[in-house]
């Protein structure tokens, strides 16, 4: 036993030698290896929890229903309310998912299942992986660019009519709205939603592909009904994972939708029924947070009013994550009955 444990080429040899005779010795390398990641993972769970704890002390105090159910105060004080700041938290966050989440599948499935090795898949991979690189003020100034001045700005042009006086046309798309927030924070995910994707269909066995083809089925058949499905998990995983990053981005709708304080919230009526606007500027809780932070006269009369909108901030984001969870965990044990 000693000679087989002695030509094992392992950093860990003299740990299992340790081990076997009775006598716990620790060589450098052991110690780095085995008890170095165990104290970075317990200084950052600390650290977590430590974040965590001071939100809920200083933030549960002041939730209650009249914080949550009312509207902010436009004078940047440390009046209740945060209501409107929910509603545009939320549909930003679908509105994201939806816009994101078919192109960044669609991308995957291209990637893994007709493109291959090629060079123009590896041109998209480098291409993705850098695009995880960028800072977000970046998609900010992309988006203003892009999806303002360039696009909206030239759908006022083919369809809103000339102002009178001004001999310009009306603004509608060309200006800051909730669409074009959710289509900057679209691309901001993008990478994690394709990145992620593509290792859960990497991860279906070729077995599957092989079953399905050998019985007929064309290629697209055997992804849709055989591929996809199994990888379902991992879609999840990637969708739960954008809308994490998605609801705490501040720099990417700093200029492309969100305002501090609105009247109204984002909303529309058909037929008496309220539907989501999504060509208005909206409110949205990590802007929130930051205006407070940084843009009123008494920053110190605000602290209760930040932490308690940043503990409704978590509170909402673990709650969308949440519901994703439970619909992999559904899923998955549909596919075991």
């Amino acid at each position: 036993m000693a000679t087989r444990i002695d030509s094992l080429p392992r950093p860990g040899n003299s740990l299992k030698r340790s081990i076997l005779s009775g006598r716990p010795r620790f060589s450098g390398l052991d110690l780095f290896f085995g008890v170095g990641p165990s104290l970075a993972a317990l200084l950052v769970i600390s650290a977590l929890l430590m974040i965590l704890g001071v939100i809920v002390v200083n933030g549960l105090p002041h939730v209650n229903w009249t914080f949550i159910s009312s509207y902010p105060s436009s004078d940047h004080g440390a009046s209740y309310g945060i209501f409107p700041t929910i509603v545009g938290t939320f549909f930003l966050s679908i509105l994201m998912i939806v816009l994101a989440l078919p192109l960044g599948v669609s991308t995957a499935v291209y990637l893994t299942e007709y493109a291959g090795n090629s060079r123009f898949a590896r041109l998209v991979r480098a291409a993705v992986n850098n695009l995880a690189g960028v800072p977000s003020i970046v998609f900010g100034l992309f988006g203003v660019g892009f999806f303002i001045l360039f696009v909206g700005s030239g759908l006022d042009r083919l369809t809103q009519p000339l102002d009178p006086e001004t001999g310009q046309h009306l603004l509608f798309y060309g200006q800051p709205a909730l669409f074009w927030a959710a289509c900057t924070l679209a691309c901001l995910t993008l990478p994690v939603i394709i990145v992620s994707t593509e290792e859960a269909l990497l991860a279906v066995p070729r077995s599957y592909r092989e079953a399905a083809l050998a019985v007929g089925a064309t290629k697209w058949q055997a992804i849709w009904d055989h591929v996809i499905p199994q990888a379902r998990g991992g879609i999840l995983t990637g969708a739960i994972l954008a809308i994490s990053r998605g609801a705490g981005e501040t720099a990417p709708i700093l200029f492309t939708g969100a305002a501090y304080f609105l009247p109204d919230l984002p909303l529309f009526y058909w037929n008496g029924i309220p539907v989501m606007n999504p060509w208005t500027q909206f409110m949205e809780m990590a802007y929130h947070i930051f205006i407070l932070a940084t843009q009123s006269t008494d920053p110190q009369a605000t602290l209760p009013h930040q932490y308690a909108t940043t503990l409704v901030l978590l509170v909402l984001t673990f709650g969308l994550n949440l519901v994703a969870i439970i619909a992999r965990y559904q899923y998955r044990r549909s596919l075991q009955h």
